[in-house]
Order: structure tokens, then sequence, then C-alpha cells
């Protein structure tokens, strides 16, 4: 009988310690799923933000790229004008009425 009730208490606090166990388990698996949520989100949030910025950084090159063609072009246009007047300025001093 002694044993039976010893068994008996033993097999109690297994089931105890069973039910203790899953308890802190489920906790255990809620915490995590709700942290690897929370990462997920972060994560998705980063890309967008990540997203934005390589569009944003796209469109100004775009335009930079535009601004350094027109400056070129007003740089070509301002050679070509500087030669033009240089070649005035030789035509001029080669006319004799004018020295």
């Amino acid at each position: 009988q002694n044993q039976h009730d010893d068994v008996k208490k033993q097999l109690l606090d297994l089931q105890l310690q069973h039910n203790s166990l899953k308890l802190e388990h489920r906790k255990s698996l809620e915490s995590h799923s709700q942290k690897l949520a929370q990462l997920q989100q972060e994560k998705d949030t980063e890309v967008t933000n990540l997203q934005d910025t390589v569009f944003k950084l796209r469109e100004e090159s775009k335009l930079l790229r535009k601004a350094h063609q027109e400056v070129h072009s007003q740089l070509l246009s301002a050679q070509a004008q500087m030669e033009e007047f240089r070649q005035l300025k030789e035509a001029l001093q080669k006319m004799p009425g004018l020295r």
C-alpha cells in the first residue's frame, strides 16, 4: 500500500511538473512568435525605407546628370564664344586703321 501511494504521489508530481513545463513552453513559444513578428515588421519597415532612399537617390542622380550636361553645354558655348572673340580681336588688330 505504501509503495502504491508513493508511486501515485510521484505520478502526480510528474504530471504537475509536466503541466508546468507545458505552460512554460507555450509562454516561451508565444514570446518568440511575438519577437519574430516584431523583427519581421522592423525588417519590412527598414526595407521600405531603403527602397525609398534608393528611389530618391536615383531621382537625384538623374537631376545631377541633367545639371552636369547643362553646365557642360554652357561651357562649350562659352568656349566657342571665346574663340569667336579671339578671332575678332586678331582680325581687328590686323586692320591697319585701328592701331
